[in-house]
């Protein structure tokens, strides 16, 4: 017999001849192996190293970004949520607020200050607003640059009468700071009955003018159309708001204004914070006869046209439209109709620039979900989200504080001396 590790005549026996295959085998699969592993040391060092050979901090979390999941397990869920249920120290815990709260969080997730979803008290407030029933101090409020801001304060409101002006910094609320509140909880912290009082911390010019306001609340139920005849036979015409009965006060306005026949007509759209679109649609539409009032769509490539209706009544009465920072949304869609159909002069500021669209949808619990649904498009292909309307002229400010020889002041409006003074060229 010869041991398996022998040669016999100089040959290697079947048996170490597999094993020697084996060996050498196993030894590649090592060396790759290792040169794997080394290869992807390498890439993770150069992936994750900056050239002084520290971890550079922006790489790691791209890397990490590229790694999760794309896919969404709603097992995660629903454990956090039997956990919260069950495991919550303190009172019984409500199914009802963790339901409506995990949807408000799933809008707010979005980071658009426009979608908003309102369990069912806070939509029965929002929908009081449209109708222009509410109680509070009669401004509208909104976010830009992650600032929370006076849109623009009503007329003759508890708001205008306190000295809020369009564009007006709200730092706190009642000593609470208001930084990182969104617009809904903001609101609902400044409204509340009739009578009380809310303490708002204010500055207009930063913080070297910050500047408390006490405010009493009011029920506020404002007309949003005015009119009255001036020297000339000019009409000023201010539309405040866009709520459920602006159409109908509007129509009654325009029938009045018409039956005198005006030489012109001052369109006053300062401080509107905008409102319904379709109000806005049929408002724009009584100056242009025919073409486009807005598009609607998520960019210009799939836009929808929405047309000129009506009667178009005020289409041959030459018009100039006052704007201003408090100008917005629906306000901004009228304005944009009549300066790119050439219709009417655009006087004042640079406009607030909102420029999307929410559809409105109540669900049968009572609760509502406002959601951005589209931008808006002037007539001409125009965005105005984040941008506004660019007056024809522009005016530094609207208004001046004269003082008589009591030390008595008023205001004096700039913006409808401007107006007047181009219908004498």
């Amino acid at each position: 017999m010869t041991n398996d590790y022998t040669q016999n005549n100089g040959n290697l026996t079947p048996k170490i001849r597999r094993i020697k295959t084996i060996l050498l085998i196993v030894s590649f699969l090592v060396v790759f192996a290792i040169g794997l592993v080394i290869g992807f040391y390498v890439n993770i060092r150069q992936s994750l190293l900056d050239h002084n050979g520290s971890v550079d901090i922006t790489k790691v979390l791209n890397l990490y970004s590229k790694s999760r999941s794309t896919e969404v397990s709603f097992d995660q869920f629903w454990d956090v949520w039997n956990k919260v249920k069950n495991e919550h120290v303190g009172d019984p815990v409500d199914e009802v607020k963790l339901y409506y709260g995990a949807i408000k969080g799933m809008v707010d997730g979005l980071n658009d200050p426009y979608s908003v979803y309102f369990p069912p008290q806070q939509a029965e407030e929002f929908a009081n607003d449209l109708a222009g029933e509410f109680s509070g101090i009669g401004a509208e409020i909104g976010k830009k640059n992650e600032k929370l801001l006076v849109i623009a304060p009503l007329p003759s409101s508890p708001a205008e009468r306190a000295g809020l002006k369009a564009g007006d910094t709200i730092y706190a609320i009642d000593n609470q700071d208001a930084s990182n509140l969104s617009v809904e909880e903001a609101v609902n912290k400044i409204r509340g009955p009739s009578g009380t009082k809310v303490k708002l911390t204010i500055s207009n010019d930063g913080f070297e003018a910050i500047k408390e306001v006490e405010i009493v609340r009011e029920s506020i139920n404002i007309p949003t159309v005015r009119w009255e005849k001036k020297d000339n036979n000019l009409v000023y015409l201010r539309l405040s708001y866009f709520n459920q009965n602006t159409w109908d006060e509007f129509d009654k306005a325009v029938k009045e204004i018409v039956a005198i026949q005006p030489k012109g007509i001052i369109f006053d759209m300062r401080n509107n914070p905008g409102g319904f679109l379709e109000t806005s649609i049929d408002v724009a539409s009584e100056w242009v006869k025919n073409g486009i009032i807005v598009s609607e769509g998520p960019d210009l490539e799939n836009k929808k046209d929405v047309f000129t209706r009506g009667k178009h009544r005020l289409a041959d009465i030459p018009t100039i439209v006052l704007v201003d920072e408090g100008t917005a949304s629906g306000s901004e869609i009228v304005a944009g109709a009549i300066q790119d159909h050439q219709i009417g002069q655009v006087v004042g500021a640079q406009t607030y620039g909102k420029g999307s669209v929410q559809d409105f949808e109540a669900f049968p619990d009572g609760s509502a979900l406002k959601l951005t649904i589209a931008k808006w498009f002037t007539p001409n292909g125009r965005e105005i989200n984040k941008i506004g309307i660019t007056p024809d002229i522009k005016l530094d400010k609207m208004f001046e504080e004269i003082k008589n020889e009591k030390g008595e002041s008023t205001l004096k409006d700039l913006g409808l001396e401007k107006a007047l003074e181009l219908f004498k060229k």
